[in-house]
């Protein structure tokens, strides 16, 4: 879960400008961290800091993508 956070988050940083693939994304990566993080912490992962890294681009992401959309569709 850490490592398709972390690759989820990723693509939603780098391809904010396809926002609504990249809100979509990010908000799985979010989802997908938390559930790693949750794993990691009971033992059953080792990969905390994946998953963390995958929340923090997944929101960046999601923020990115979410202003882009607004930008474009208000001007």
């Amino acid at each position: 879960m850490g490592v398709a956070s972390l690759v989820l988050g990723i693509i939603a940083a780098a391809a904010f400008c396809l926002w609504p693939v990249a809100i979509v994304l990010g908000v799985l990566a979010v989802i997908f961290g938390a559930i790693g993080r949750g794993k990691a912490n009971r033992g059953e992962a080792t990969n905390e800091g994946q998953a963390l890294a995958g929340v923090i681009c997944g929101a960046v992401g999601s923020a990115l993508a979410l202003t882009f959309g607004v930008l474009v569709l208000v001007t």
